[in-house]
């Protein structure tokens, strides 16, 4: 079977959600369903962060400051393609956080041309010929202003500037021929979804279904739902830590992903109306170990085995928890009318049942 590598840009203005959409990539995208998934973060910000070079303080123009992003861009792009190349799965994603056009959105056409033919004489025809999608994520400052720094309170730019950003953002990105747009018009949930399903898309495979609903049924044979269905196993556990902000519920995963783990941190906002804006990026190991720390003592981790497989046009997922022998939580989603595959036996949809999402169940501990 020949390697598969496809190349994925996520873009877009400030607080669109990129980070976020990362971690719902990472999840679902992941070895035990024959994926590896290689990220790119943000090489301006790198260079800002950890080596000091500002386009600014009379550091470097940002002119200047453009060669030292894109000669550090190219070259570990360079590196990942060599290390898709090199890992044991067939199909590998390679995401990047920002790429090579979006350093277009801060200075002139001339001059991007000119900063790219520094570099072996490259054009912006032939870098955009090396990504196999781009996906802009529109800034929350157009549409959903309120979230604009939910998930960073020490964002510098101000919401007028992050609309300016994200349409320079997209302008130099349009003559990409696979150009995909995800606004906010739906709530920042079903934008992330829809991000998501680009995603499937974009790779070819089934996408998830908008349609969801929940059901407690009795535990099913999971051997069968391997042999017969091809399920895909993901072990995890869900911690949640204290609240240290009324109205901002916080929480860690931490996910295996063949012989390793992945872990996220997530925060949801608990907003005066009654909805709820989620927030979540991936961390290391010892980010996860700390947060740790910090752990609501009344509440215990959610372990639990998800199955997931899909059926006709649908797609399911059984999560499977140490502390029930005897029951399980069956998740249907679809765009049509529910079926539930004959091999389960519900007992009654839970749906809407705050008795049975994980923070009840990390208080109670049984199903």
């Amino acid at each position: 079977m020949e390697k598969r590598i496809v190349k994925i840009v996520l873009t877009g203005g400030p607080a669109a959600g990129k980070t976020s959409l990362v971690s719902r990539i990472l999840k679902e995208f992941n070895s035990e369903g024959g994926w590896k998934v290689i990220t790119i973060p943000e090489t301006a910000t790198e260079l800002i962060s950890g080596f000091g070079i500002k386009p600014f303080d009379n550091c470097v123009s940002m002119l200047e400051f453009q060669y030292f992003v894109i000669a550090d861009q190219l070259h570990k792009e360079k590196l990942a393609v060599k290390a898709a190349e090199m890992v044991p799965e067939q199909n590998v994603l390679i995401l990047y956080d920002r790429a090579l056009l979006d350093d277009k959105a801060y200075i002139t056409d001339e001059e991007f041309d000119e900063v790219l033919a520094h570099f072996d004489g490259r054009t912006a025809s032939s870098v955009l010929a090396g990504y196999d999608a781009v996906i802009h994520l529109v800034t929350c400052a157009k549409g959903a202003a309120f979230a604009y720094n939910l998930g960073n309170q020490a964002r510098s730019e101000s919401i007028e500037k992050a609309i300016e950003m994200d349409d320079r953002t997209l302008r130099a990105w349009r003559a990409h021929p696979n150009l995909r747009i995800v606004d906010n018009a739906v709530d920042f949930e079903k934008k992330m979804q829809r991000g998501l399903r680009e995603i499937y898309r974009i790779v070819g495979e089934p996408e998830p279904m908008d349609r969801k609903r929940k059901y407690l049924v009795r535990m099913p044979d999971v051997s069968a739902l391997v042999e017969r269905h091809g399920a895909v196993v993901f072990d995890m556990v869900q911690t949640y830590l204290v609240m240290t902000n009324p109205s901002i519920e916080r929480r860690i995963r931490k996910q295996k992903n063949g012989g390793e783990y992945l872990y996220f941190y997530t925060e949801k906002h608990l907003r005066p109306d009654h909805t709820k804006w989620d927030t979540e990026r991936p961390i290391s190991e010892k980010d996860y170990s700390r947060y740790l720390l910090e752990a609501d003592p009344a509440l215990r981790p959610v372990r639990k085995l998800k199955y997931r497989f899909n059926g006709d046009r649908q797609r399911y997922e059984l999560d499977v928890y140490p502390f029930s022998a005897e029951r399980a939580i069956l998740f249907c989603y679809s765009d049509d009318e529910i079926c539930i595959p004959p091999e389960f036996e519900v007992i009654r949809e839970v749906t809407d049942d705050a008795d049975y999402k994980n923070r009840h169940l990390a208080q109670v501990q049984s199903l």
